[in-house]
């Protein structure tokens, strides 16, 4: 086996083994940062929701109440968890992965109603107050689910609706009814908004960066073994063959061979310098043996 090939069989293996270890950290943490990723990116429309909740209870509702009262009319529109939910499902034009939704242990509108998972979630931030935030993972039939959680806390606002039914707007017992949606006590944690996304996004996201990355540490390793070989070339093998070829003419007996050229002073050269040497010395003491 020539020495170039013994030489790239050495660092590719070592280069496997490199690449192997490298790219099972990075996998681990290309995932958590894209989960990290993900969770920032439903904080952010968490916060959205939030903001929408609030224009429309500071706005909104102000705006259009004389409206509501003058024609006995209720509007969701004036509702904060009406329209944050009707927002966020405009925006899931844009990120269709992610959904929205103010779950609610007592609703008025039965689409915001707990499901029993989103119970616990609630049931969760009543048992601790002082929790602000719920990031945890779940399984459904479609697969692994990353879900953000934050309180839904009773104030004055939705006590004006929502203490007993004789206290609610007429329009809203007329379109809702009087038998869910009531009896809130306040500060209560009476749901919770959660924003949830498939974990098949970061994972997706993350093996993305992850192929990306072991193609060019791929493409990094192929250009460093082709230099290394150039190098072993130009240092090693070509001088070697030299060595090795004036060595095989003067086993022949072949003593009109020219020395050496000797540049440097690495281990190559002295062993060229000491062939040369040993050559002049060897062709003197033949030559003396001959003329005798």
């Amino acid at each position: 086996m020539r020495l170039l090939l013994k030489f790239n069989l050495v660092l590719i293996l070592v280069f496997a083994v490199g690449v192997g270890i490298g790219g099972y950290l990075s996998h681990r943490f290309l995932h958590q940062s894209a989960q990290e990723q993900v969770t920032q990116q439903a904080r952010l429309m968490m916060a959205s929701a939030g903001a929408m909740r609030f224009y429309t209870s500071k706005q909104i509702d102000p705006l259009l109440k004389p409206e509501q009262v003058a024609k006995d009319k209720f509007l969701p529109q004036t509702v904060p968890a009406y329209s944050a939910t009707e927002v966020f499902n405009y925006l899931r034009s844009t990120y269709p992965a992610y959904t929205y939704k103010e779950a609610t242990l007592n609703p008025t509108n039965p689409r915001d109603r707990a499901l029993d998972w989103e119970a616990d979630v609630v049931s969760a931030f009543r048992n601790h107050p002082e929790r602000k935030e719920i990031v945890g993972e779940r399984e459904t039939p479609d697969g692994r689910l990353m879900f953000l959680a934050h309180p839904l806390i009773a104030d004055a606002e939705c006590l004006e609706c929502h203490s007993t039914p004789d206290q609610a707007p007429a329009a809203m017992i007329k379109k809702y009814g009087a038998d869910h949606g009531f009896n809130w006590q306040l500060n209560d944690a009476i749901g919770a908004q959660i924003v949830s996304v498939p974990m098949a996004v970061p994972a997706a996201v993350a093996d993305r960066a992850f192929r990306t990355m072991m193609l060019s540490l791929g493409g990094v390793a192929l250009g460093a073994l082709l230099l290394l070989d150039l190098l072993m070339v130009i240092i090693v093998i070509r001088p070697a063959t030299r060595l090795s070829a004036m060595a095989q003419e003067i086993s022949k007996g072949n003593l009109d061979v020219p020395e050496l050229p000797v540049k440097g002073n690495d281990e190559i050269s002295q062993l060229a310098r000491s062939f040369n040497r040993m050559y002049v010395s060897l062709a003197k003491a033949i030559r003396m043996l001959e003329s005798q």
